[in-house]
């Protein structure tokens, strides 16, 4: 193990905060090999924030030396522990509500009435698990609204490249702030149970989840096909040719007439043709064009 060669705790505190050039050069060139994440210019601050933890962990000065110690292989999890420290991101429960609405008010009632047909929802990148619980209880509303839709006709596949953070989220156990943020009492004592001064995801919305590992730059047909997508706040740390190639493979694996959700404040723009956008309860889905 390196350890930081220190003159007092000014000099020690100011060495973890510098990143040099260099350094950051490298990161950016693992971050992008080891996820597909491309880190662009200025973002030192956000790496040395991130990963001060670990270099504290380890006892390393410098990000340098923290892939110095990656590359002797002698920790296994350390390349895992970098990877989950750039990758988990805070957030909160129902995000962009109006994804919800259109979600409830028009594709839900669309799609179940195919006939035979289960209707799969994939939550790529669903980091702590808000996001796909949150689609879980969408969909729970939507069949106590509509009692005669059969049981089970839902299901949702949740995925993130952070074991770690899917172990977290299969718990299904929010604490603290992350127990309230984005949250309405109804939703509360209607969607979990109180754990002292924590909320448990309801076992009924529980079951309609499942949670696997998984990178969005490799290959994920052997997910099947879905018949909606939320890929939302996520595409922002890829390249554009990464970008297009994302969203054209997650094209592929779309039912016909399926939908994509990407982040509000993201668009299709020069990316993937192979969709028509539709704006209704004041969300923003795109439609798999059937022709």
């Amino acid at each position: 193990m390196m350890r930081a060669e220190s003159n007092g705790t000014m000099q020690g505190a100011a060495s973890r905060r510098t990143l040099a050039q260099g350094d950051y050069e490298a990161f950016q060139r693992f971050l992008q090999e080891a996820c597909g994440i491309m880190l662009g210019a200025g973002k030192e601050y956000l790496v040395s924030s991130r990963l001060g933890g670990l270099m504290r962990k380890y006892d390393v000065a410098t990000v340098g030396d923290l892939l110095s110690h990656l590359r002797t292989g002698s920790n296994p999890l350390l390349r895992t522990s970098i990877i989950d420290a750039m990758t988990t991101n805070e957030t909160f429960w129902f995000r962009d509500p109006a994804h919800f609405r259109l979600l409830i008010g028009r594709i839900l009632p669309e799609l179940t009435t195919r006939p035979g047909q289960r209707l799969r929802i994939w939550s790529a990148a669903c980091s702590s698990g808000q996001e796909p619980y949150n689609i879980g209880m969408a969909v729970n509303e939507f069949q106590s609204e509509n009692p005669g839709l059969p049981k089970g006709v839902v299901e949702i596949l949740a995925t993130d490249i952070s074991g770690s953070v899917l172990d977290e989220a299969r718990k299904g156990v929010y604490c603290g702030l992350a127990a309230s943020r984005g949250l309405n009492l109804d939703q509360r004592n209607g969607c979990f149970v109180t754990r002292g001064e924590c909320l448990e995801v309801r076992p009924e919305i529980k079951r309609l989840v499942s949670f696997r590992e998984l990178n969005l730059t490799r290959g994920y047909e052997m997910l099947g096909r879905f018949d909606v997508i939320f890929c939302r706040n996520v595409l922002i740390y890829f390249s554009s040719v990464q970008k297009q190639d994302i969203l054209q493979r997650m094209a592929r694996i779309l039912n016909p007439g399926g939908y994509l959700f990407l982040g509000s404040t993201e668009s299709l723009s020069h990316h993937c043709d192979q969709f028509e956008m539709v704006n209704e309860f004041n969300g923003i889905a795109y439609r798999l064009k059937t022709s």
